[in-house]
């Protein structure tokens, strides 16, 4: 169950992406694999929108850099082992103040995505109104 967010002036909002995909080197690789040999198969629609094969895509990083709120990413076993319970399904963007996080863009959201610009007026919709 995610906690729902409660204003406190004191706790700065941050954009969490959260990655369908585990740290490791041998996860990166096989990551690295499946995006090129079998794209439309591959579980991270997040990482497919903002990352080539080998990096993350110039123009997100632009994007990211010029939010008004901070942006924190993490992998699915970082996720889970800093908000154990909270299942839900990844890639995911969250709105994180302290402990609480409010879902603001579904794994379905990032899948219906077509393109990074696509991911960027989502963000500047669904997570961004009222909260920079």
């Amino acid at each position: 169950m995610i906690r729902q967010m409660q204003d406190s002036p004191s706790q700065q909002t941050v954009l969490l992406f959260v990655y369908n995909a585990d740290t490791g080197m041998f996860n990166t690789l096989a990551d690295i694999g499946h995006k090129i040999f079998s794209p439309q198969t591959y579980q991270c629609d997040l990482c497919m929108l903002t990352h080539g094969y080998f990096r993350e895509r110039g123009a997100w990083r632009a994007f990211i850099e010029e939010l008004p709120l901070e942006a924190r990413f993490l992998h699915r076993d970082q996720f889970h082992s800093s908000h154990p319970g909270i299942d839900t399904p990844l890639p995911a963007v969250f709105l994180q103040r302290g402990e609480e996080l409010k879902l603001c863009i579904t794994a379905r959201s990032l899948h219906d995505c077509s393109n990074l610009d696509d991911l960027k007026n989502l963000l500047a919709l669904a997570c961004m109104q009222g909260n920079a």
